[in-house]
């Protein structure tokens, strides 16, 4: 059976893009993309049955993204993959995720 594990929209002691702000939309997208570089760089690509994606999810007010990795329980090592980053991502940017997003603050997207 397929299902997901939320890993989060960036990592949990940098500031993230938050609802209702202005460029809340595009900031928070773009987050989620670094994000989702970043996991694959610390931990590899994704095993047979497992995947990444950024998932829509619905709050009062409004839409918000996450980064999630589905799994397949028919395939143990995609269940493997997924909680190991759920227990271990990263509290920081990297390197390169950080130039990421700094590029869109540059832009003016925040």
């Amino acid at each position: 059976m397929r299902d997901f594990i939320s890993i989060g929209p960036s990592p949990a002691e940098e500031e993230c893009a938050q609802v209702g702000t202005e460029g809340f939309d595009h900031r928070n997208k773009m987050e989620c993309v670094a994000y989702e570089a970043q996991l694959i760089r610390l931990f590899g690509e994704p095993p047979q049955g497992a995947y990444l994606a950024i998932k829509a999810f619905q709050h009062e007010f409004g839409t918000y993204r996450e980064v999630v990795c589905y799994f397949d329980d028919n395939h143990p090592e995609s269940i493997d993959y997924a909680f190991k980053l759920e227990g271990n991502s990263p509290a920081k940017w990297d390197d390169q995720a950080r130039k990421e997003v700094s590029s869109n603050d540059a832009l003016g997207v925040s």
